[in-house]
């Protein structure tokens, strides 16, 4: 099983959105059949097991094991994944395009980004999942406390400054045999918690100066070929 599996298909999307086929993944972490799921869901078992038919088509989930019980074969399966990630190819022709409206101080710029990191990298994990292969990538996830709106500002400008030297230090156009990598660095409020039922919100205001950093280099000039070892040429 893995860790996180990129849906790419529109139906598989479709598939995997339906209440009752969300519930029976979430179900399939560990091994089951119609039977055992039935018994966990309370849904009947005829239910089940048209679902399990869907979802198996689009690939959420696989048979593990069949147990002959008497004159029955019992099937059981297991989600291909702990969870998953729709990608935004999904949406074809309306999915985020980040060159429509480049503006660093956008938030939905910084969407768009975070769409198209989404969907690159798994189309890179498509490629590399089929071939066999790891990709190779690199990720920083971190929080900062600013004390005031001008230090924000200042973080984020050294910060640009930083990513403009180190691409300028590392980038080669003419490497011959050079891949190209992306580099997609963000920086956002994290959001306030929701407050729990029954609990008093919290009175202070939603505008604070925390903020989140998150920055990543993708490497790839095609699904599968960018991986830990390199690929043969």
């Amino acid at each position: 099983m893995l860790d996180v599996a990129v849906i790419e298909e529109p139906a598989a999307a479709e598939a995997s959105l339906d209440p009752i086929r969300a519930r029976i993944l979430a179900a399939l972490a560990e091994p089951g059949s119609a039977t055992m799921l039935a018994g966990r869901l309370g849904l009947p078992r005829q239910k089940i097991n048209y679902h399990l038919k869907e979802l198996e088509r689009h690939h959420l989930v696989e048979l593990i094991e069949e147990r002959r019980k008497g004159n029955v074969t019992e099937r059981v399966y297991r989600a291909t994944a702990a969870s998953y990630v729709i990608s935004p190819a999904v949406l074809a022709g309306v999915s985020p395009d980040p060159a429509r409206s480049p503006d660093q101080l956008s938030a939905r710029w910084l969407l768009a980004l975070g769409s198209r990191l989404v969907q690159e990298v798994g189309a890179l994990l498509t490629g590399a999942s089929r071939a066999r292969q790891r990709v190779a990538t690199f990720g920083i996830d971190a929080q900062v406390r600013f004390a005031s709106a001008a230090d924000r500002t200042a973080f984020a400008e050294d910060l640009a400054q930083a990513v403009a030297g180190l691409v300028s230090r590392y980038h080669d156009e003419s490497a011959t045999g050079g891949r190209t990598h992306r580099v997609v660095v963000g920086l956002h409020q994290v959001p306030a918690a929701r407050p729990v039922a029954g609990t008093d919100p919290d009175p202070r205001p939603a505008i604070g100066t925390g903020a989140g950093t998150a920055a990543g280099t993708g490497a790839g000039t095609g699904a599968g070929t960018a991986a830990g070892e390199e690929t043969p040429r």
